[in-house]
């Protein structure tokens, strides 16, 4: 089972608690294609009574009407904002909630006879949700470090957000132990946990899984193959050669396909797609 905890985040879990009493506003940013797994269960004993926006991110990389289902299953508990904090789509409405929630704050302050003053908030997710790429958009000008690995932005950084918005920036962090295999492997093809402490080709072939309980339409059309069988392991080879992942001899490398195919889904050249759906009660 994969598992990985630095000992960065560790501290950045202690961290975390003590500088939740300057926070009136928690936002928790979850990747749209994995918003089940994405959610650090941790945070909900963490964060108790506090307040709390949660944004989908990454919408575009994400199956619309699945997004859709996930928003209304979230609303049920917190507001909710879809963004793809690349493109800048959503932030706006997600600002508006910030203010409007610092409104709220300040008007119970001044209620106490004292000044009013700016809301501070916390942008909190795990790795590679798309923190970084959300905190420079609401700053205007990238002064985070961002990337498509985990653990890139370690420090710890008040951020002016506007007039009246302060942000604190933290790392992302994950949990000691995932319970669930499944959420372990979705983690990996998301690109939350590094790449060097999970085997790619056990991966990809659990990425097959998952993408042809959804649709096998999504492979063949993506690669322009004929699927005759459920097996990954047989699968593979087909995706490979399509992909020219060749050793001498015309044999597929495996190990580079499902590096390909890994890399194919994480940049959405398989179109939209989400890999898990909110369990509704009746």
């Amino acid at each position: 089972m994969i598992q990985w905890y630095p000992g960065h985040m560790a501290k950045a879990k202690r961290i975390l608690k003590e500088d939740l009493k300057l926070i009136d506003l928690v936002v928790e940013v979850l990747d749209a294609r994995i918003p089940s797994s994405s959610r650090n269960p941790d945070l909900d004993e963490l964060l108790q009574n506090k307040e709390r926006i949660v944004v989908l991110n990454k919408i575009d990389l994400a199956d619309k009407a699945l997004t859709l289902s996930w928003e209304e299953f979230l609303q049920r508990k917190f507001s909710v904002v879809k963004i793809n904090s690349l493109e800048g789509e959503g932030v706006q409405e997600l600002l508006g909630l910030i203010e409007e929630r610092g409104r709220v704050i300040n008007r119970a302050i001044q209620k106490r006879g004292r000044r009013s003053r700016d809301i501070r908030i916390m942008i909190l997710g795990i790795p590679n949700v798309g923190k970084s790429a959300l905190i420079n958009v609401l700053a205007g000008i990238s002064i985070t470090k961002t990337g498509n690995k985990p653990g890139v932005t370690r420090g710890r950084q008040w951020i002016k957000v506007g007039e009246r918005i302060q942000l604190l920036d933290t790392p992302g962090i994950l949990w000691p132990k995932f319970e669930d295999e499944d959420v372990g492997y979705k983690l990996a093809l998301t690109g939350a946990v590094s790449d060097d402490i999970f085997d790619q080709e056990l991966a990809a072939y659990k990425l097959i899984e998952y993408l042809l309980a959804i649709d096998r339409g999504i492979l063949e059309e993506g690669y322009g193959i004929e699927i005759k069988t459920d097996q990954p392991y047989d699968i593979l080879p087909l995706i490979g050669r399509k992909r020219g992942c060749l050793m001498s001899g015309g044999k597929v490398d495996r190990s580079r396909a499902s590096r390909t195919l890994i890399n194919d889904f994480r940049k959405g050249k398989l179109g939209p797609v989400t890999l898990e759906k909110p369990v509704m009660e009746a």
